[in-house]
């Protein structure tokens, strides 16, 4: 979806909201009741179907582990959690009519991990106009992550900005003469990356000789990545989702383009990107990274991963032990967990995001030297990173804990 598409989505979905606010307001007065029932009961969007369908593992390990806490611990706080996850198809319009059938007539008590930057900006205004925490959503969009405008809006992921300036850094670094080829898909998130990787190469910006933009309705991004090649560029930034970023690295070497290439975070699923495109056709990859690799050999016998194993096997045996989004969904249930913990018997909307917004955790899969911190005027919990890259095998780590501050 382009940026005039979704503005006009947005501006729809505002629109249609605003008309049921009214009635709306009777339903937030049955919130207070709600409160004292006996679960914790939250929302979520989630693309089951559609081009991010890859995604849907999220919501169903997360309602996994949830399962989990409910069956070993009773719940927090001696009241059970209820996952009520829903499909909006990665379509923004579909994400505003779920997320206010979750508020209005499921009476959840807040959002938990929406996916994806175009669903979620499309509800942020409605959920923080009726003052729901749109919480750890499940994108590194910047604008989720303004505490000053959007109060009720927290996203998880690190910020798109920082993982391209991070990128960009690394390349005029190590590179000094790169001529960098980007790919990024034609919306919010993608052009948040962009916007990251131009503020990080400053005035080397001219070091950029391609661009290339897809839509998440194409079909495929082989005509890009062919333009992309005819440019001359020796380094290629594939800032793109699952599907899009295995069809781009299967193509690039198929019509023998070698660049040295930079993969975007949340596309470094071996399982279901690197395999997809070809492990050998991956080779070299670099890509950042701040949790643990499920494939990665050096975590065979770490305990945390050991009973991320246990966990996958009793409590979700049809997800996939090489997909690193399963170890990412297991981090940020934990962290809503850690959440509901400690608001203690407080489980207003208000004390949600103020624990939410003082966090100083660290999940055991999280790499080592990095931890989940935020503050009332911080809402990016992750915002360390270390570079790794792929070896036909495994992500192989290189370099220091690299830090915003």
């Amino acid at each position: 979806m382009n940026e005039r598409s979704l503005a006009v989505w947005t501006f729809a979905a505002a629109s249609l909201l605003a008309l049921g606010c009214k009635k709306g307001e009777a339903g937030a007065e049955k919130k207070a009741s709600a409160l004292s029932e006996p679960e914790i009961k939250i929302g979520q969007t989630m693309p089951y179907s559609g081009p991010a369908s890859v995604y849907g593992t999220i919501g169903k390990l997360e309602a996994a582990y949830f399962k989990k806490i409910n069956t070993t611990k009773g719940g927090v706080g001696g009241r059970k959690i209820n996952l009520i996850s829903v499909d909006d198809g990665y379509s923004p319009p579909k994400a505003v009519e779920q997320a206010r059938k979750l508020v209005e007539q499921d009476q959840v008590l807040l959002l938990f991990q929406p996916l994806g930057t175009p669903s979620n900006v499309a509800i942020q205004d409605y959920l923080n106009t009726k003052k729901v925490p749109q919480l750890f959503a499940a994108t590194g969009a910047t604008r989720l992550g303004d505490p000053e405008h959007h109060p009720w809006t927290m996203g998880f992921n690190p910020s798109y900005q920082l993982e391209g300036s991070m990128v960009a850094k690394q390349i005029t670094t190590k590179q000094p003469g790169a001529k960098i080829a980007v790919l990024y898909q034609n919306d919010d998130y993608g052009k948040d990356y962009l916007k990251g990787l131009k503020t990080g190469l400053a005035d080397n910006a001219k070091m950029i000789v391609a661009e290339a933009t897809y839509e998440v309705s194409d079909p495929t991004v082989d005509s890009q990545i062919a333009t992309l090649k005819a440019s001359g560029a020796d380094t290629f930034v594939n800032i793109a989702t699952p599907k899009f970023a295995a069809q781009a690295i299967r193509k690039a070497y198929d019509i023998g383009w070698k660049p040295t290439q930079y993969l975007n975070n949340i596309s470094a699923s071996v399982g279901t990107v690197l395999t997809p495109a070809g492990l050998d056709k991956s080779v070299g990859l670099v890509t950042v990274a701040y949790y643990k690799d499920p494939v990665d050999k050096q975590w065979d016998d770490d305990p945390a991963m050991k009973e991320w194993r246990t966990f996958m096997k009793e409590y979700y045996p049809e997800g996939s032990l090489t997909d690193n989004i399963n170890v990412y969904a297991y981090i940020v249930a934990q962290t809503m967990v850690q959440v509901l913990t400690q608001c203690g018997p407080d489980l207003s909307r208000e004390n949600i995001m103020k624990q939410a917004a003082n966090l100083d955790f660290a999940p055991d899969l999280l790499l080592p030297g990095i931890k989940l911190k935020t503050s009332p005027t911080d809402f990016f919990p992750v915002e360390q990173l270390r570079f790794v890259r792929f070896d036909g095998k495994d992500w192989v780590l290189f370099g220091d804990v690299l830090s915003v501050n």
